[in-house]
């Protein structure tokens, strides 16, 4: 008797990745979470540093739709970083087959790596725009409202990871770019 399976996949049409790919993509993916932590924990009320009208300005809709769009931003960041485990996986190569209209299907690598290396180069820019003093003035985090001392040293540590993650995007982009060439050849 003959076994005949309904489902055959195809080739892989990207190599495997190598470990060190897969831990710089599971850091990429980690870089959000603390300062989206803060964020939440500014959102629900707890006290970050803020004082004055910069405290007022911040907390003037906390708890309430000041909550719900720092929450809902913590989460937006948290999936996008998500997806740089789509590049060494391969729910990044093939969709997986709950999803409606693509499920199932195969992923072309420039359709992964695109959007990939333009999120990193965006990603990149922002927060190094953000963390190297664009946004640095009278009315930002240069005011003497904004946390200073433990609660200023504490929201730099929560938001330093981000410096890392466009980087760590990318190197992972390029491998799988990489490993995709290879594979199709």
């Amino acid at each position: 008797m003959t076994t005949v399976t309904a489902y055959a996949p195809a080739a892989p049409t990207v190599l495997p990745p190598a470990r060190w790919a897969v831990r710089t993509a599971k850091l990429a993916a980690l870089t959000t979470v603390p300062s989206g932590l803060w964020r939440v924990a500014l959102g629900i009320g707890l006290p970050v540093g803020f004082s004055g009208a910069m405290e007022r300005q911040m907390t003037a809709h906390m708890p309430g739709w000041g909550t719900v769009y720092v929450i809902a931003l913590s989460a937006l960041a948290e999936a996008l970083a998500f997806l740089s485990l789509g590049l060494v996986r391969p729910w990044g190569q093939r969709a997986p087959r709950w999803l409606p209209l693509i499920g199932g299907r195969r992923i072309r690598p420039l359709t992964a790596v695109l959007p990939a290396a333009v999120g990193a180069l965006a990603v990149t820019l922002v927060t190094c725009a953000a963390g190297f003093g664009g946004w640095y003035g009278p009315n930002a985090m240069g005011s003497p409202e904004a946390p200073q001392g433990l609660a200023g040293l504490v929201m730099t540590l929560c938001y330093a990871p981000l410096l890392l993650w466009g980087p760590l995007l990318a190197v992972v982009t390029a491998d799988y770019y990489r490993r995709s060439r290879a594979g199709s050849r």
